[in-house]
């Protein structure tokens, strides 16, 4: 595996490789991100990967500095994957001058759950998500499920900006009790890692009221104040629960929950110092 922090060199290195398939990382690789890499064999070749932590996405009160930075163990893990090339540039190989133009996507899209309770989040994503795919020019890129909205608004960017690239969902990779794999588990304490599943578990009570019969717009929003209070009771401090359409995550009406919309509930939660977001499909 080629490690490579030059966006020249990355480019002379990629050049004639028009199938490539890539996998954008913020690294501390777990057994999600790997998943991922194997996704992406299926759909392209070869595989390039990418670690930065990416400073314009981070709040001024979040966790930039003490996010967990593993690169040696990282590299092991992606050369065992049979990835080509690992684009690891340094701050100053990505934003050689201050990144003065950035990407921002619609209000209905990004100021909505993560974007109201991050703001800035998505403009990040999408700056460093379009400069990234600028860099590596792949056929296709690989995002989990995991970060439903930022799936969403990184594929609606590709197809307004007309980026040729294809992005390819991926299933959430969960351990064995039900707890969506992140990076940040790893700020868990063990008590705090048992009691972690119970957002998991939160959310698949609200799937089976939802699958219960069909429900109003008035009684869906009784499910989010129950489960939000729910876990509170246990100790978390929840940003939000809530109950959106998969195609624009734009809460439903009486008569679209009438006609069976597909629906997705998502949440955002604090224990203790970490903020854990997950999500179920309806």
């Amino acid at each position: 595996m080629k490690i490579i922090s030059d966006i020249q060199d990355l480019r002379d290195q990629l050049r004639g490789q028009n199938r490539a398939a890539f996998v954008p990382t913020m690294g501390n690789l777990h057994e999600g991100h790997l998943s991922l890499m194997r996704l992406a064999k299926q759909h392209g070749d070869p595989v390039i990967a990418s670690i930065f932590v990416n400073r314009l996405q981070f709040g001024p009160n979040e966790d930039f500095d003490k996010y967990p930075r593993t690169f040696e163990a990282d590299v092991e893990k992606l050369e065992k994957e049979g990835v080509y090339v690992l684009f690891a540039p340094t701050e100053k190989d990505l934003y050689p001058e201050p990144q003065e133009y950035r990407v921002e996507p619609p209000q209905n899209l990004g100021k909505i759950l993560e974007g109201e309770f991050r703001p800035g989040f998505f403009q990040g994503v999408c700056t460093v998500v379009l400069k990234l795919l600028s860099c590596v020019q792949p056929k296709v890129a690989v995002f989990g499920k995991k970060d439903y909205q930022q799936l969403m608004v990184i594929r609606q960017m590709c197809h307004q900006l007309a980026i040729p690239v294809d992005i390819i969902p991926a299933e959430t990779i969960r351990a064995e009790d039900g707890l969506a794999l992140s990076s940040r588990n790893g700020y868990l304490s063990s008590e705090e890692r048992a009691e972690a599943v119970h957002l998991i578990q939160t959310l698949q009570q609200v799937q089976e009221k939802i699958l219960q019969g069909r429900v109003t717009a008035a009684e869906i929003l009784q499910i989010e104040r129950d489960a939000c209070a729910q876990l509170s009771s246990r100790g978390w401090q929840p940003d939000y629960i809530s109950i959106r359409k998969r195609k624009d995550l734009l809460s439903a009406s009486d008569s679209e929950l009438q006609s069976d919309e597909k629906l997705v509930v998502l949440a955002a939660a604090k224990l203790g110092k970490t903020r854990l977001i997950d999500n179920l499909e309806i």
